[in-house]
């Protein structure tokens, strides 16, 4: 059963027929005032961000069908090195699907990836290198290695300096981003990357899949790193429903 719940005056329910693309586009279309940053992360019904690793294992087609709908309204895709490491990352593509709707709205055919990273110990001869159709973004610190920011450079990224030290400072990030017209903004995480934004104060909207799966062991939450000095709280906008997964969105109150 599938089903979209609002949380609005009226719920409207559709059962055995998968939503179209831009139903779902509808459903997450960003504000009309931006910048908004909106997180997109899957966790199982204990808690876990990860199954030996990698969050694919908790997700579904249909997860898969918002994640590819979330990316495609984004100016740009923000993730960690680690887990551009750990998960593979290539380029994001242009979809034929969206390209008027990114078109109307002034886009790029597809968003840009923005890797964040003090090191910058990145494989730049990976295609999210090599093979982008807009060049990958690098936020990093100004005490970066000077070797891998002409190495990176090299490759045809764009290196964005964005804190004073050797680490990246989120609100700097965020802003030298929307300085570049990026203003709908999307993270990916992971978890340490996801946790430094909301200690940060500057996530708008998280977009959680709940998996209805159980993991145990010693997986990450979706956030790690400091917690803020009080915990921010965010409102319920919408739910959707497919075979006991959640596909909820939270915004900022």
């Amino acid at each position: 059963m599938r089903r979209l719940l609002p949380v609005t005056d009226q719920t409207r329910t559709t059962e055995d027929r998968e939503w179209s693309l831009d139903e779902l586009a509808e459903a997450y279309a960003y504000p009309q005032e931006g910048p908004w940053l909106r997180a997109n992360m899957v966790s199982s019904l204990d808690g876990a961000a990860q199954h030996e690793g990698r969050s694919q294992p908790l997700s579904s087609d249909t997860d898969m069908r918002i994640f590819g709908t979330l990316r495609a309204l984004a100016d740009v895709v923000i993730v960690g090195a680690e887990t551009v490491r750990r998960e593979g990352y290539r380029p994001a593509r242009a979809r034929e699907a969206f390209a008027a709707r990114r078109a109307a709205a002034g886009q790029s055919p597809a968003p840009a990836i923005a890797v964040v990273s003090a090191s910058l110990e990145l494989d730049f001869s990976a295609p999210l290198f090599t093979a982008p159709l807009v060049p990958t973004l690098l936020l990093t610190g100004a005490a970066a290695p000077p070797d891998r920011v002409r190495a990176a450079e090299e490759a045809g990224a764009v290196v964005i300096v964005a804190g004073d030290g050797p680490g990246v400072e989120p609100e700097r990030a965020l802003a030298a981003l929307a300085g570049r017209g990026l203003t709908r903004q999307l993270t990916e995480g992971g978890p340490r990357l996801l946790g430094r934004l909301v200690a940060a104060g500057v996530l708008d909207e998280l977009c959680l899949t709940v998996s209805p799966l159980l993991t145990a062991g010693d997986a990450q939450r979706i956030t790690g790193g400091p917690s803020p000095a009080v915990p921010e709280r965010f409102a319920l906008a919408s739910v959707l429903e497919e075979e006991g997964f959640l596909f909820t969105r939270y915004t900022r109150t």
